[in-house]
């Protein structure tokens, strides 16, 4: 997940976002997640671009957590920000770890 935030946001954003990844953690097939800053290429001024990295268990726990959570996981963020942020998903396949 790669998250554009407004920079006069950023700390708050983070401090919720933090307790949100703490509780998709806890949701079924979630076996880690891995918080990271963009420093290259540099955001555009005034923005923080933070990215969430979550490992899942396989295709049927994200299968299951996009159609049982994720309308309402994304909900508290927009409520609580609204557009002051952006968020973007990729889902990837591993093809093997070195």
């Amino acid at each position: 997940m790669t998250l554009r935030v407004d920079v006069a946001i950023a700390g708050d954003y983070r401090a919720w976002l933090e307790q949100h990844m703490r509780e998709m953690l806890a949701l079924p097939g979630f076996l880690d997640a891995r918080l990271s800053r963009q420093d290259e290429p540099e955001p555009a001024a005034g923005d923080v671009v933070f990215c969430c990295h979550y490992r899942l268990r396989d295709a049927a726990a994200l299968a299951h957590y996009l159609r049982e959570h994720a309308a309402r996981m994304r909900a508290d963020g927009v409520a609580r920000f609204g557009d002051r942020f952006s968020a973007s998903r990729r889902v990837l396949a591993v093809l093997g770890d070195y």
